[in-house]
């Protein structure tokens, strides 16, 4: 029979082109709850607006805190890039003390590897926060895109897959699923 007072502290990944990485996520930061865990979500890229999962989220406070640590989604090339670097790498710093502060059972970096993609903050630096990953912590890393390195360092990833999305066939982003 296992040791329930031990745990060892799992690296996760959701990644893929498909629907359903920071779901899959949120799913997860539930089921942690519903065990009495405590969980911070940092959310890499959103921010500004107000997602139906944060409504949802803010019910389980202060067991789940969700913070919107980004400027919104950008595009390469975009001129603004500073600053979504700058909110990026503050971002990571506060992962960084999150994580080393003991307050957390797990913690979520939403769309980090995004982040990474778009050399918003760089690979070394996310490779550095896993390997100083305390033993107990859980550390769920969310975005398409996961770096090959990050996969490698992983416990558990899982790749969503695009089949079919309503939006090719001129279907709008749906309130409640999309956001």
């Amino acid at each position: 029979m296992p040791n329930n007072d031990y745990v060892h502290g799992l690296t996760i990944v959701h990644t893929g082109n498909g629907k359903g990485k920071t779901t899959a996520a949120l799913g997860l930061a539930i089921r942690a709850w519903g065990e009495g865990l405590k969980i911070l979500i940092l959310q890499f890229i959103k921010g500004g607006w107000k997602y139906g999962e944060l409504k949802a989220l803010n019910k389980f406070s202060p067991e789940i805190t969700v913070k919107q640590c980004g400027e919104g989604f950008t595009r390469r090339g975009n001129t603004d890039i500073e600053k979504h670097k700058q909110a990026a790498q503050n971002a990571l710093n506060e992962a960084k003390d999150e994580m080393l502060s003991g307050k957390w059972d797990m913690i979520i970096l939403d769309e980090i590897n995004y982040a990474i993609d778009f050399d918003l903050i760089s690979l070394q630096q996310v490779l550095d926060l896993i390997e100083h990953k305390p033993e107990t912590l859980h550390l769920v890393l969310t975005g398409r895109n996961a770096k090959p390195e990050i996969i490698d360092k992983a416990d558990l990833v899982t790749e969503m897959t695009e089949i079919k999305h309503p939006f090719k066939q001129g279907i709008k982003a749906q309130k409640g699923v999309e956001f």
